[in-house]
């Protein structure tokens, strides 16, 4: 049911539209910040307990950094994004309140270049910078949000029921946004438009739109209901594309190589696509024959391909081929890493994963990995003082909070355990859990009186803020 919410959030973005219109006061009247924050919120809490989200620090992590580089340049980089990967093999990307943007795997392996990519996530971006969402609500009404927001949650509690589903939409204005999908086409000549200077600021191809989207217009002609998802949600025109030509043919040429970490997602995603032996030989088909733009990525594929089907000597045989030392990709050191980690090499994991950690100290994937080897080893002093570090760092990072509340777990820290559950809880969006878990940590009751203090803080937060919700 995630796939019909991702497809009616993406069916109103664009609705009602005017020629760049008002972009202050007016959108925020009768959908505030806090209110399209939290409704993100809630809907990301149900994202990270989809199935087909991809829970892949390595992707993610890329995918993060690719859409700040975007933001970055953008006049309106104030609120924060998530950028989050789905595993689907649809070509489809969507922008959801709070500044929300999901990627599917398709999309990520359809893209024939890294500006290609970054085209459709620039344009994304521009959906939320330019607070469509809000302006499509200040045209419909105030009693339009209310609405949309009932629809939006209505139809992720019911992913098991699919009639459930119809008859929430059959019950709203959903058909009725539906049915006026032909005011989408400001919206989305909008989102062009600054999608395109995005891109064009942050230093890719400024053809790479155009000609991404017309190669998506010709394959939808192939297609008779079952157009590209990206399609039935971004309704695509000749003039849009028009527009965008026109605007990449004045620009000067500028040939935009691909970055590695690029390739070696993409590796990465092919890896896990099929049965774990037919992945294997079709990376090393790949190698073999040498059908790859980059042998380094292709490789990186192979061992992870050969990690997955639990070949662990052969892995171990192919990481030695791959590029090492301080100057390598960290993506390529936790590889790694997490080879002889998973092949039950413990000392050559810690050792690899201690070289590249002080190396790229930056690199969180490196660092959870790190963290969970210290753990598994015993080292677990080591290991809260890794944490505490990174949280110092990143403190709204919700991976490392459940690595905190693992780390003072194995050390007897109950109330610490329970409290950094509950951080992690909150950071997905749960604050029922995020509750419960600090009602634990309080009976607990071995912590310090400043322990005890902080816990009771957040308690009261958590509640006010859950009760605000359920009045919403």
């Amino acid at each position: 049911m995630l796939r019909i919410l991702l497809a009616f959030i993406l069916a109103v973005q664009p609705v009602l539209a005017a020629d760049l219109p008002d972009l202050g006061e007016v959108s925020r009247q009768y959908f505030s910040d806090q209110e399209e924050q939290a409704l993100g919120r809630t809907i990301m809490r149900d994202v990270y307990t989809d199935p087909r989200y991809l829970d892949d620090p390595e992707t993610e992590t890329y995918l993060n950094q690719l859409g700040y580089r975007l933001v970055s340049v953008s006049s309106r980089n104030q609120r924060t994004f998530t950028f989050f990967v789905l595993d689907d093999p649809t070509i489809n990307a969507f922008a959801l309140p709070g500044g929300n943007i999901g990627v599917h795997t398709g999309l990520l392996l359809a893209a024939q270049s890294e500006s290609e990519l970054a085209g459709v996530i620039a344009h994304e971006i521009s959906h939320v910078t330019q607070n469509h969402m809000a302006r499509m609500v200040a045209a419909q009404s105030q009693s339009y949000w209310p609405t949309m927001a009932a629809l939006a949650l209505a139809l992720l509690a019911s992913r098991s029921n699919p009639n459930v589903a119809s008859a929430a939409i059959a019950s709203t204005q959903a058909y009725s946004i539906q049915n006026q999908l032909s005011y989408s086409r400001d919206y989305e000549r909008e989102a062009d438009r600054l999608g395109y200077e995005l891109m064009t600021r942050a230093g890719f191809d400024p053809r790479a739109m155009s000609t991404f989207f017309e190669r998506l217009q010709r394959a939808s002609r192939f297609y008779d209901s079952s157009a590209p998802a990206y399609l039935r949600t971004h309704p695509l025109t000749s003039e849009r594309i028009a527009d965008m030509e026109a605007r990449s043919e004045s620009a000067p040429y500028r040939q935009v190589p691909d970055s590695l970490e690029f390739q070696l997602v993409r590796a990465r995603l092919r890896a896990q696509e099929n049965t774990p032996d037919d992945a294997v030989l079709a990376a090393r088909s790949v190698l073999k024959e040498k059908r790859y733009s980059n042998e380094t990525a292709a490789r990186y594929g192979l061992v992870s391909a050969l990690l997955r089907a639990r070949r662990f000597r052969e892995a171990e045989a192919e990481v030695q081929k791959l590029p090492e030392g301080k100057n390598s990709d960290p993506m390529i050191l936790q590889l790694a890493a997490y080879t002889a980690f998973t092949a039950g090499n413990l000392p050559l994991a810690l050792q690899r994963y201690q070289a590249a950690s002080e190396a790229n100290p930056g690199y969180r994937p490196l660092q959870y990995g790190y963290i969970n080897a210290l753990l598994t080893t015993g080292h677990n002093g080591d290991a809260l003082a890794r944490v505490d570090r990174q949280l110092a760092l990143y403190p709204a990072d919700r991976r490392l909070w459940r690595l905190a509340a693992q780390t003072h777990a194995q050390l007897g820290h109950r109330l610490l355990s329970h409290s950094a559950q509950a951080e992690a809880d909150a950071l997905s969006g749960n604050l029922v859990a995020a509750i419960e878990q600090i009602n634990l940590g309080l009976k607990a009751g071995d912590g310090s009186f400043q322990d005890m203090s902080a816990a009771e803080a957040r308690r009261r937060e958590w509640q006010e803020a859950e009760k605000s919700q359920r009045k919403k």
